[in-house]
């Protein structure tokens, strides 16, 4: 599910041992670590406390916006998010506004045209981004990255387990096994371009009402990934674990990544305060998780639902009680990472 009205609402094996003696199961080589990830990630990914993240309607571009969520919650964010399409350019005074913020930078990175165009996007489709069609656009993004040299998490074609958006496998023409090849394509082309100033974010939709698609298909590989996340709004719930831990527990099957919580928000109701005091608790129990963005936004500045955790004193005060127990990361302060 997302939370902007532009889009939508929400959605292994191993070989038997058995047959080995003793002696062939104690020389097996150990199981292989996970690949290295990018200078940008290293940075990036704390050693201790967690991200507090936020995504309001004119984030990074309006400190003030910032500055209310600080006074509200009681802390200031020391992550924002941002999107952009793929008719948008990368924009350097996007990434400087947000570290001018005191915080590190998410960009969402959507590889369609418009929102209002809905799923059915041919040109976008994804044979067609790894066909090359785009590759133009991809690295003069990927060159203008690398040149500007200050890192970001880059949260490329999100929530691809749904059916909102047309990068779904099941949408605008797609195939199974076409998502991976377009993000190994776009990932390709950073490489090749040596950007090394991005943390590559692959983030899924929470298994409400897709609870039949299974996540380890759409998974690139940990060579092309270096920070896992998830979208998942609470609809009533209690628990946050009842909104996450479903999906976790799928990922962390094929993959031990970091995990940034990249959207969540509660719904309006009687349950709302009492399912932020617990966000904030399942959050401080994970030490897997290195953070989160809330979506704090009203129907009027682009979400679904009121999500905002100022929406009422109760729901404020379970936000700013939760915050106050956690540690939070200090943010680097986005030296540039010299290039390949």
């Amino acid at each position: 599910m997302t939370g902007c009205s532009g889009a939508g609402a929400p959605e292994r094996s191993a070989e038997s041992s058995a047959a080995e003696s003793p002696a062939e199961q104690s020389a097996a080589p150990p199981a292989p670590t996970a690949p290295a990830v990018s200078p940008a990630a290293e940075r990036l990914i704390p050693g201790r406390g967690k991200y507090f993240g936020v995504s309001t309607l004119k984030t990074p571009w309006s400190p003030q916006e910032t500055d209310m969520v600080a006074q509200r919650a009681g802390v200031r964010p020391n992550l924002l998010e941002y999107f952009a399409k793929w008719t948008e350019d990368y924009r350097p005074d996007a990434v400087d506004a947000t570290y001018q913020q005191g915080a590190v930078p998410l960009l969402t990175w959507e590889p369609w045209g418009s929102a209002a165009a809905g799923t059915e996007q041919p040109e976008y489709a994804l044979a067609e981004i790894s066909s090359g069609r785009h590759d133009a656009y991809i690295r003069r993004f990927a060159q203008d990255v690398k040149a500007h040299g200050r890192p970001l998490v880059l949260r490329f074609a999100h929530e691809m387990n749904g059916t909102w958006f047309p990068w779904a496998e099941r949408r605008n023409g797609n195939s199974a096994g076409e998502y991976v090849e377009a993000w190994r394509h776009v990932h390709d082309i950073f490489t090749e371009a040596g950007v090394r100033n991005v943390a590559w974010q692959w983030s899924p939709n929470i298994l409400r009402t897709v609870e039949k698609v299974r996540l380890q298909p759409l998974y690139p590989g940990d060579k092309y990934v270096d920070i896992i996340g998830l979208s998942g709004y609470s609809k009533h719930e209690t628990r946050a674990a009842d909104v996450f831990e479903p999906a976790l527990k799928e990922m962390q099957a094929f993959t031990r990544r970091p995990v940034l919580i990249a959207e969540t928000g509660a719904r309006p109701g009687d349950d709302k305060a009492l399912w932020i005091a617990d966000f904030f608790t399942w959050v401080r129990g994970r030490p897997d998780v290195i953070g989160f963005v809330w979506f704090e936004r009203s129907t009027e500045q682009g979400g679904k639902q009121d999500w905002r955790f100022a929406e009422t004193a109760e729901t404020q005060n379970a936000f700013r009680g939760g915050l106050a127990g956690l540690e939070l990361a200090d943010a680097p302060g986005g030296e540039p990472i010299p290039s390949g």
